[in-house]
């Protein structure tokens, strides 16, 4: 029994063996190497293919030429993979007629595409564009009324003056323009006024009239100079508005009594100076730009 066994023990040794000298063990196996290159390879390409699914005909022409330059099958003679430098597009498709369409087509739809930009925005100006620009405005004003009171033959009894307010328009010398002590327009007070209504009408500006007086200090029909200054400069606005066509939003009278004199000499010729009214077009400028104008004045009439 025991020698029985032992053999079958020895058959079943015998047996374990011949398994294992049956397996044998490829130790090759080089060729999967090369096998997981390939499927990488054809991983990227079908990345490549998946971004390519919006089809853009000339990027495709591109990428076909690449590749077939990349590989050596074709020397297309349009891609120096060496460097990875493109040669110029005439040269690169003088001998493509499906590239030149392209590039044809790319050409106008960039041309269309630039004109139809929109611009860009205009840089905002300064201070003292802002300001230069208020007085060349002013000056156009300016030579406007002055042709139309020299048409008139007035042109001498009239002043014109630009400041940080504006452009002043002085009627000097009240005798011409009102009876003494009195706010009664004098018919050449009325032509010089409808002369300068048609172009203070059509600005868009405000509009001042300031009444002035001498220093004499005593009027016969009014009991002071505010009051004579005042129903002066109302007359004034009065004959804009009701006759000249001014709107009556834009304007305003305002009396300054003598308080604001441009002379203190007391001849004849001084206090009729102070007899005056002022039509101010009033600028509508911000303070700080309004501030700029005398400076800018001061050195046009400086000169280089």
């Amino acid at each position: 029994m025991s020698a029985g066994k032992g053999r079958g023990g020895a058959r079943g040794r015998g047996r374990g063996r011949g398994l294992e000298e049956e397996h044998v063990e490829h130790v090759d196996e080089r060729w999967m190497a090369s096998y997981m290159d390939m499927v990488t390879v054809l991983m990227c390409m079908f990345i490549v293919l998946f971004a390519m699914s919006s089809v853009d005909e000339l990027k495709f022409v591109q990428l076909k030429n690449s590749l077939a330059t990349g590989f050596g099958s074709v020397d297309v003679g349009k891609v120096d993979t060496a460097t990875g430098v493109v040669v110029s597009a005439a040269n690169a498709n003088a001998n493509d007629p499906a590239a030149q369409d392209l590039g044809t087509t790319g050409a106008t739809s960039t041309s269309t595409a630039t004109a139809t930009a929109t611009p860009a925005p205009t840089p905002a100006l300064t201070d003292l564009q802002i300001a230069t620009q208020e007085i060349s405005d002013l000056t156009v004003v300016q030579a406007a009324l002055q042709a139309a009171v020299t048409a008139q033959g007035i042109d001498s009894i009239v002043q014109f003056t630009i400041d940080a307010r504006g452009l002043t328009i002085g009627l000097v010398g009240t005798d011409a323009f009102f009876a003494p002590n009195l706010a009664t327009l004098s018919p050449k007070a009325t032509a010089v006024i409808d002369a300068l209504s048609p172009i203070l009408a059509a600005d868009k500006r405000e509009v001042r009239v300031e009444g002035h007086a001498d220093r004499h200090g005593v009027t016969l029909n009014y009991a002071t100079d505010w009051e004579l200054s005042s129903a002066r400069a109302t007359s004034v606005l009065r004959r804009l508005v009701e006759s000249g066509g001014v709107a009556g939003e834009r304007i305003s009278a305002i009396g300054y009594g003598s308080t604001r004199s441009v002379t203190t000499a007391d001849s004849l010729d001084a206090m009729a100076q102070n007899r005056r009214v002022d039509v101010v077009l009033l600028s509508s400028e911000p303070d700080a730009v309004r501030a700029l104008i005398p400076s800018i004045l001061a050195g046009q009439q400086a000169g280089p």
